[in-house]
């Protein structure tokens, strides 16, 4: 097993509901083994935080705080002269035939949305989409996310010839790297989620990629919800803290950029 898919399911496992069913599975095997209290412990803890991360306020308090972030970068970002406008993968599924011949739009996909409204704004003559797929074929319907981007994007009116596709990176850290060695010190506009921006920022300047913020994916306020959003846990919220707390705990331990 390679890095890459080990963490990927370290991340599955540590959050809800894998988390949960972990938490389960350990307190059933304590109890097997005549750790009664310990295990009643552990399957509390597993629900509980299930249920803590479902909780809309908890959910609030760990994606402001990234979201505040995104919103002074762009305040901060030049309105003009940029390279090529970069969108980060997360946004949409490639296809993966002969299961499914066409890519879906993921929650994220907002950020291609939006690199073809700057693109129709002039804000850059070209657009870099960085991603690539598990499943990348060398022929057939797109098989890598940078495909699947900028096949909507030309769909979004944006010229075939305007697109330029980076389709081998995994991770945004390997779509800075690559973004970076396409550009060079040239100034881009990067596109990404809201919640993932000030990541994206950190690698950004740790591979000297010379960027400009644009988010986009963001979630609503509470006092834009209805109130049963604001109080009722839902799986929504679960999702939405999950990314959050994988994104703050990326900020702090992450350190393969500086590697």
């Amino acid at each position: 097993m390679d890095t890459f898919t080990l963490l990927k399911y370290l991340t599955q496992f540590v959050m809800p509901p894998a988390s949960m069913a972990v938490g389960l599975l350990l307190a059933w095997v304590l109890a097997l083994v005549g750790l009664h209290r310990f295990s009643i412990t552990v399957a509390v803890l597993a629900i509980a935080q299930t249920l803590v991360m479902a909780f809309p306020p908890v959910t609030d308090a760990l994606l402001e705080p990234l979201q505040d972030n995104a919103r002074a970068a762009a305040a901060e970002a030049p309105a003009c002269c940029y390279d090529a406008i970069v969108v980060l993968g997360g946004g949409m599924t490639p296809a993966a035939p002969p299961f499914v011949t066409d890519p879906d739009l993921a929650d994220a996909a907002d950020r291609v949305w939006y690199a073809a409204q700057l693109y129709h704004r002039g804000l850059a003559r070209r657009i870099i989409v960085s991603g690539g797929s598990l499943l990348a074929k060398n022929s057939g319907p797109a098989t890598s996310e940078a495909e699947a981007m900028r096949r909507f994007l030309v769909d979004l009116g944006v010229p075939s010839e305007a697109v330029v596709s980076e389709g081998t990176s995994m991770n945004t850290l390997q779509n800075i790297r690559n973004v970076r060695q396409m550009v060079g010190e040239a100034r881009v506009a990067l596109v990404t989620s809201a919640f993932h921006m000030a990541r994206a920022l950190k690698l950004a300047r740790q591979g000297d990629l010379d960027v400009g913020a644009f988010p986009t994916d963001w979630r609503l306020p509470a006092e834009a919800r209805p109130s049963w959003e604001n109080w009722v846990p839902s799986i929504a919220a679960m999702a939405w803290s999950s990314v959050s707390l994988r994104e703050h705990v990326a900020l702090l331990l992450d350190r393969r950029g500086e590697i």
